[in-house]
């Protein structure tokens, strides 16, 4: 669906120091943009902000970084981030193909991806956010034992990222084609997910752990 144009969106966030703008001046730096030393986890593709901001809420030693591109979805983030009063999230609007540069060797704990675009065509596979290619970017970043975890409902993207984190150096840690009503207590359920969840869609789910 092409969301409408928000034009008021980027001043209104721009006026939150959690907004990053620019995420490249912050590069080996994130632990003082956030003034403590705790761990820093990363979403890519953040939507709304359900996700992200409920992982900040319940945890409040850890700082969350999400990444996505559109003002129209990014500014419900901020706002739900002021009326929380989290100060640990902060957010970079930004296509996840661009995230060289942004962050140092050893930065990040662990990714999140959640309902990423499967890409389906083969010529466009190089895309995906689970891709070698992009696993490869990101081991630049994730400190040595960490996890990235993946969500999706699309059992040929899910079947294609096994691959990929093997091929990639990760161990499958964990891995379920129907997470809903796996023995996961840890989930938080997206707006995305909500919604498929409801017309009777399952949800896939693996950890990969870097080796």
């Amino acid at each position: 669906m092409r969301l409408r144009k928000k034009w008021w969106a980027r001043p209104e966030m721009e006026k939150n120091p959690y907004f990053i703008t620019n995420p490249k001046d912050n590069f080996g730096k994130w632990h003082e943009e956030f003034n403590n030393s705790n761990d820093i986890q990363l979403e890519l593709g953040s939507g709304r902000g359900r996700f992200i901001t409920e992982k900040a809420l319940n945890n409040p030693n850890i700082n969350f970084i999400g990444i996505d591109l559109k003002d129209e979805v990014l500014v419900y983030i901020i706002r739900r981030i002021v009326e929380l009063g989290l100060k640990n999230i902060r957010i970079i609007p930004l296509y996840i193909e661009q995230i060289e540069g942004i962050f140092s060797d050893g930065e990040i704990s662990k990714i999140y991806i959640n309902f990423c675009n499967p890409w389906p065509k083969e010529r466009h596979n190089k895309r995906r956010l689970t891709h070698t290619r992009f696993l490869s970017e990101y081991k630049k970043f994730i400190r040595p034992d960490s996890e990235v975890w993946f969500k999706t409902d699309n059992e040929e993207l899910f079947e294609a990222s096994q691959e990929y984190f093997k091929e990639s150096g990760f161990e499958i840690k964990y891995l379920t084609y129907d997470l809903h009503n796996s023995d996961f207590a840890e989930n938080i359920v997206t707006e995305y997910e909500a919604k498929f969840t409801s017309l009777g869609m399952k949800t896939m789910f693996l950890i990969g752990k870097l080796l």
